[in-house]
């Protein structure tokens, strides 16, 4: 998983539901952000955990130049994929910044803090659609700029 910055404490993220919850916290939302807690961590057993066993890992295909594009399946392609970004990047902390949860999707919108491998950083929004299924994330898709994102690696 990529290099992170434990320091930097993001600003507390606003929760949207489609019908408010009388109380607590949704159980998916639950675990999506402990997802991004486990990605913090730089801890992939935690985070494969919260992934179904037939997880879709999603990224844009315009990413592809770099292997990073396109569907992931399963935990092997997680895998791949996340031993594939410290090739690419030099480091990436999300910040999510908003929840939408609606039944067993959670949309959340954020920001990342991306930087090259000559060590430039930016600031990148995402989105990322999750669809969740008996307690385990079955699709993951990250949404971005990839033009944006081609830039800063390049620099």
């Amino acid at each position: 998983m990529p290099v992170t910055d434990e320091s930097v404490t993001p600003p507390p993220a606003r929760v949207v539901q489609e019908s408010p919850a009388s109380t607590g916290t949704p159980p998916n939302l639950e675990l999506v952000q402990e997802a991004y807690r486990a990605f913090h961590r730089q801890d992939a057993e935690v985070l494969l955990g919260i992934l179904a066993p037939d997880i879709q890992w999603i990224h844009p295909v315009g990413m592809s130049e770099y292997q990073l594009g396109g569907a992931r399946h399963g935990h092997a392609g997680v895998r791949s994929f996340l031993a594939r970004v410290p090739a690419v990047l030099g480091g990436m902390r999300l910040e999510p910044r908003e929840y939408v949860v609606a039944g067993d999707r959670i949309v959340v919108f954020g920001v990342r803090q991306v930087t090259s491998l000559r060590g430039h950083t930016e600031e990148l929004e995402f989105v990322h659609s999750w669809t969740l299924r008996d307690g385990k994330a079955t699709v993951m898709e990250d949404i971005f700029d990839t033009v944006l994102f081609h830039r800063l690696i390049e620099t």
